[in-house]
């Protein structure tokens, strides 16, 4: 299978989010178009805990591009706002 560059953890799945946070950041992500891929991390709680420990970020959902976090919900609408975020996603 083929990875992903952009990876989303979040609260639920793209088409039924469980928290709110998440809910915006895939509509940001589908307002780019992005090619994406997600993981639900209410269903692994090890995964959850293993994630906020590797990325030092204790809160969902969290984005990556590249194996690289990205952040979170305000990280994003920062980027969003400024262009940075459609480049980031765009970049091959």
């Amino acid at each position: 299978t083929t990875r992903h560059r952009v990876m989303l953890f979040m609260k639920g799945l793209p088409s039924a989010p469980k928290c709110g946070f998440s809910r915006q950041t895939v509509q940001i992500l589908e307002n780019h178009n992005a090619n994406y891929d997600s993981f639900n991390i209410l269903e692994d709680d090890e995964v959850r805990q293993g994630l906020k420990a590797f990325s030092d970020w204790p809160t969902f959902p969290q984005l990556y591009v590249d194996g690289d976090l990205v952040g979170g919900l305000d990280i994003l609408k920062e980027m969003d706002e400024g262009g940075d975020l459609a480049d980031l996603l765009n970049d091959p």
